[in-house]
C-alpha cells in the first residue's frame, strides 16, 4: 500500500466513523423521545438543543484551546534568534509541505515527546520537549515536526472539536433522559398493554443512556487513532523519511521517563503517549499501537 492510498484509507475511516456518530446520536435521540411518550418534533428538538449546547463549550474549545494548553504544558516561545538551527528545519519543512510557519514552543523537559496545536493553519502551533530535541537524531526530529505538522495541515484540531461537539450531545442527551425519567415525565400509559411496553422502552432508554457516553467515547477514541494514522502518513510524505519517522517512534515510546506535565485531558495531543502507565486497552487509547504505526510507516518506504 502506498502512502497515497494510505491517506486515502484513514480519510475515509475518519468521515466514516463521523457518520456513524451522528446516526447513533439520532437513533438514541428516536429511542430516548419514545420511551418517554415525546412526538417526533421534541425529540428532534432535543437533539437539536444538546447539539448547539455541545457547541458552545466546543467554541470556546475551539478558539482558546492552544494557549490553554501551552500554559498548561508550562512552554515557551522558541527564540529565533538563538534556535536557528531548530528553526530551519521548521521553515524547510513548512516549505516542503506548503503550510505557514506555525508557531514555536519549547517544554523544558528530558523526556522526549511534541505535540501541535492551533485552530486552523494560520494559527497552528508546534511544541517540542527538551529530551526531544536531546535525544533525536536531526532525521527524526524533522520527523516528528512532520508528524505535527500534518495534524496542522488535515485540520485535526477542527475535526477533533467537531467530535467533542458530538459526543457532548450523546452525553447531554442521556443526562436529559436521566431526569425526565427521574422526574417521571414519561407518556402516559393508556391501557395495560402499552404500559408494559412503554415501561419496557423506558428500561432500555435507561440503559442505553448509561452506556451511551461510553460508546461516545469509544468513537472518539477511534477516530483520534486513524488521525494519528494520517498525521504519520503525511508526516512522512513532508520529510520524504517514513524511516526515521518510524525510529523516532520507537525511540520515544520506549523512553521510561514519564513526561511531567501531560495529564490524561492533554494526552492525546501529543506524538507518543506521554503517560507511562503501562498496557490499555486498545479501545481505551487515544493513540494507535506504536507496532502497528511502525509497520505502516516501514510499508511505506520507498513507496513516497
Amino acid at each position: 500500500m502506498d502512502i497515497f492510498t494510505e491517506q486515502d484509507r484513514n480519510k475515509r475511516k475518519s468521515v466514516f466513523l463521523i457518520f456513524i456518530f451522528i446516526a447513533f446520536i439520532t437513533l438514541l435521540g428516536a429511542i430516548f423521545g419514545t420511551a418517554l411518550g415525546l412526538p417526533r418534533e421534541e425529540w428532534i428538538g432535543s437533539i437539536i438543543f444538546a447539539l448547539i449546547f455541545s457547541s458552545f463549550s466546543a467554541f470556546f474549545s475551539y478558539f482558546f484551546s492552544d494557549k490553554i494548553v501551552l500554559a498548561i504544558s508550562g512552554a515557551k516561545k522558541i527564540d529565533k534568534n538563538l534556535n536557528k538551527e531548530l528553526y530551519r528545519i521548521l521553515e524547510n519543512l513548512c516549505i516542503a509541505s506548503g503550510l505557514p510557519i506555525p508557531k514555536f514552543y519549547i517544554i523544558d523537559d528530558t523526556a522526549p515527546n511534541a505535540f501541535a496545536t492551533g485552530r486552523d493553519a494560520n494559527h497552528g502551533v508546534i511544541c517540542i520537549t527538551t529530551g526531544l530535541i536531546q535525544k533525536l537524531e536531526r532525521s527524526e526530529l524533522e520527523a516528528v515536526i512532520s508528524h505535527e505538522l500534518g495534524h496542522i495541515g488535515n485540520r485535526d484540531i477542527l475535526f477533533m472539536t467537531l467530535v467533542s461537539v458530538l459526543v457532548g450531545t450523546v452525553s447531554l442527551l442521556s443526562d436529559l433522559f436521566l431526569r425526565f425519567t427521574y422526574f417521571n415525565r414519561g407518556g402516559k400509559k393508556r391501557d395495560n398493554e402499552n404500559g408494559q411496553i412503554q415501561i419496557i422502552l423506558i428500561l432500555a432508554g435507561f440503559i442505553l443512556a448509561i452506556l451511551s457516553p461510553i460508546v461516545a467515547t469509544l468513537i472518539q477514541f477511534a477516530i483520534s487513532r486513524k488521525r494519528e494514522f494520517l498525521a504519520d502518513a503525511v508526516g512522512a510524505q513532508i520529510c520524504q523519511n517514513p524511516e526515521a519517522l518510524a525510529r523516532a517512534l520507537e525511540k520515544i515510546s520506549k523512553d521510561t521517563e514519564p513526561l511531567e506535565v501531560a495529564n490524561s485531558a492533554t494526552a492525546h495531543l501529543y506524538f507518543s503517549n506521554p503517560l507511562k502507565n503501562g498496557k490499555i486497552s486498545k479501545l481505551f487509547s487515544t493513540h494507535p499501537p506504536v507496532e502497528e504505526r511502525i509497520a505502516k510507516l516501514h510499508g511505506m518506504v520507498g513507496k513516497i
